[in-house]
């Protein structure tokens, strides 16, 4: 059975993940596809507009088969172990081809960049020599890579797709990348026929209508129960105020703990706190991941013990994905599940509190049905995508 599979955040879908979706079922009609999808916390270290579970409704909607959810310690970190753990994914699931967007849309590009990062002597040297000279680290790379490979990449989905090679390479994983021409600016704040999730995001924010921006189909699950950025500023606010030492969560390096201490305290909003924050070596990014970490409690210990994937997690499936599932399972060497409640494992104890956190902005009845939603939901085997 041909497999395709597709990493993606949905925050929310619109119309260019749909575009991509229908170039890939142009081209494999009859390919089961398989996503991996980062669920209420994403890899920029944001909230997820809506839950994981709409999400992945979604995408059963739009054509997906089998929606998988790439656990919170993968999910929520910087590309290349965001790519390791989303590719591992797809690779334990035997699927054939990653499809991805790309702006620049040559694999051989990508494919020559991630060799170089991985195998050219002088790419470390050359990333420490502009770090010293003051250089972030994402300018860092790029300017190394520059200097080695005449390429210029600074567009997000094109250095995703570096990492997800580089994954690739680097295990010796059996999965071809192959990639789709992405149409729209990732970052623009314009609303267009195919806008980008930060412009959609921003626009529900400021409460504008977003209809005709978004798949019809999508509209109805972005009239309520939102989650924005700055309903958690509280929450996040009490946290490093009453916290001791802030240095045992993941990415709180020394100095940066200070400086966090003595922001919270001048900040009225999330965004005002990472303006006050932001330098050349601390990234906007970056310190979205750093105070993510600290509102879900996640620490430098859970970061290294939880190196590998430890479960396959089902958030949803069709009867195509069911008969896909039966297929393979047999030669998958972790466990698959769909209820918590059926297999016990400390990520999966983690995942339960960091969907407790992300609950706190609904109404206490909504909270407590996402929270059960985790051990109680019950996948419909027989669903059709509309």
């Amino acid at each position: 059975m041909k497999s395709i599979g597709i990493i993606a955040e949905y925050n929310p879908f619109h119309n260019g993940h749909l575009y991509h979706l229908e170039k890939i079922k142009e081209k494999y009609k009859d390919a089961t596809l398989i996503l991996v999808m980062s669920g209420n916390f994403t890899e920029r270290g944001e909230i997820s507009i809506i839950d994981k579970w709409k999400k992945a409704e979604i995408a059963l909607r739009a054509g997906i088969d089998i929606v998988v959810e790439l656990p919170f310690p993968f999910a929520t970190q910087s590309a290349d172990f965001f790519s390791y753990g989303a590719i591992t994914l797809l690779e334990k699931m035997k699927v054939e081809k990653v499809v991805f967007g790309s702006e620049s849309n040559s694999i051989e590009d990508l494919t020559l960049i991630a060799k170089t990062q991985l195998e050219n002597e002088d790419f470390d040297h050359l990333v420490k020599v502009y770090s010293k000279l003051g250089e972030n680290y994402p300018t860092a790379l790029s300017k190394a890579l520059f200097d080695l490979t005449g390429k210029k990449i600074t567009t997000p989905n094109d250095l995703l797709g570096i990492s997800y090679i580089k994954t690739i390479i680097k295990n010796n994983y059996k999965i071809k990348p192959e990639t789709i021409k992405r149409e729209n600016n990732f970052h623009s704040t314009e609303l267009k026929k195919i806008s980008s999730a930060t412009a959609l995001r921003l626009a529900l924010k400021e409460k504008k209508e977003i209809k005709e921006y978004v798949p019809d189909f999508v509209y109805p699950y972005l009239l309520d129960d939102l989650h924005f950025q700055d309903e958690y500023f509280p929450y996040l606010k009490y946290k490093i105020i009453t916290e001791k030492d802030l240095r045992k969560y993941h990415l709180v390096e020394e100095g940066i703990d200070q400086k966090i201490k003595k922001e919270i305290l001048n900040a009225n909003s999330y965004e005002e706190m990472i303006s006050r924050m932001k330098t050349k070596r601390y990234t906007y990014n970056k310190l979205q991941r750093t105070l993510n970490a600290i509102l879900c409690n996640f620490t430098k210990e859970d970061a290294n013990l939880w190196r590998e994937l430890p479960y396959i997690r089902l958030l949803k499936f069709n009867t195509k994905g069911q008969q896909y599932l039966n297929y393979i399972k047999k030669e998958i060497d972790i466990p698959i599940i769909s209820k918590m409640t059926k297999h016990k494992n400390p990520m999966l104890a983690y995942e339960l509190e960091t969907t407790k956190i992300y609950a706190l902005s609904l109404p206490l009845q909504k909270q407590k049905d996402l929270i059960e939603k985790e051990y109680k939901y019950k996948i419909n085997k027989g669903e059709k995508n509309d």
